[in-house]
């Protein structure tokens, strides 16, 4: 019969994409995830990988055996969550974006520790871009980005919702009046890079509104992004109410538009496997605790 690490070795391969990833994640020797591989195929009776390829592509029955396989080893892991001397704690490794870190991170960590106090919460905050990056290689048990991503081998689980805002500082549109996009082209526009999943979303958008900027200054960074919107270094758009106080501070002014910008929709993704019960309350606590409204929410 095949082994539970042999079958976590096959999940491995795919989840990286390669033996030398999934021997980097399971910090073992190339050698002997090759070995591990050669002794499930004897055990089926028949090659999982198609030898063919030169990535490490599954065959038809290879995919079969994979889906059986996340099933044991889902249920190897219900099995440990409930042994009673179970170790204290489990690692949670989950990746951010800068807005949820500034809104309700701390929030989620808080309740996760009342709510799962063997779990230990490993935040780590990176542009989407890197965080989707880190996810195919295993880095993540899931990540929360914006929805634009489309990758066939992720499960993506909505959570909500960002309505975002053009603002400036205040004085430097002048104009009371809803602008047009065409009339925004008149000033240098902040806008957020290629790596960001808000930036992406906003770039397909405005070139179906036909959108052209010849004037744009583009950072990743949503900090930097406000800090130049401070200065008076252009126009940006940026989350509307999580940032709201500094319009009431008077450090920024909402510059109207028409149309206006549409939300940008937020996601979990994981891997495509079966869910466990403890990942299931998880992911109803990141509902509950997703709120981009307010900053540094506890």
């Amino acid at each position: 019969m095949p082994t539970l690490k042999q079958l976590e070795t096959l999940a491995w391969i795919v989840r990286t994409g390669s033996f030398e990833g999934a021997a980097a994640r399971l910090n073992t020797a190339q050698s002997a995830i090759s070995k591990r591989i050669q002794a499930l195929e004897q055990s089926v009776g028949a090659p999982v990988f198609d030898r063919s390829q030169r990535s490490a592509r599954l065959t038809e029955y290879g995919e079969h055996i994979l889906a059986l396989g996340e099933e044991m080893l889902a249920l190897q892991q219900r099995m440990i969550e409930s042994r009673t001397d179970a170790p204290s704690k489990r690692q949670l490794r989950i990746g951010v974006t800068e807005l949820t870190a500034l809104t309700w991170l701390a929030r989620f960590v808080t309740a996760m520790q009342r709510e799962f106090p063997r779990v230990s919460v490993e935040p780590a905050v990176e542009h989407s871009r890197t965080l989707l990056e880190q996810l195919a290689h295993g880095s993540f048990d899931f990540i929360v980005v914006p929805d634009i991503f489309s990758e066939q081998s992720l499960q993506t689980i909505r959570i909500g919702e960002v309505a975002n805002a053009w603002m400036a500082r205040p004085g430097l549109v002048k104009s009371r009046r809803a602008l047009s996009i065409v009339d925004l082209a008149a000033f240098p526009l902040l806008v957020q890079g290629s790596r960001s999943g808000s930036g992406l979303f906003y770039m397909s958008w405005f070139r179906n509104q036909g959108a052209i900027f010849d004037r744009t200054i583009s950072t990743d960074s949503l900090v930097a992004l406000i800090g130049l919107t401070i200065a008076g270094v252009g126009v940006s758009y940026l989350p509307r109410d999580a940032f709201m106080p500094l319009v009431t501070e008077d450090k920024l002014a909402i510059v109207r538009t028409k149309p206006a910008l549409p939300p940008v929709p937020y996601a979990i993704l994981r891997r495509k496997e079966p869910m466990s019960r403890s990942m299931e309350g998880i992911v109803d606590l990141v509902r509950g605790c997703c709120d981009f409204g307010r900053q540094f929410q506890t």
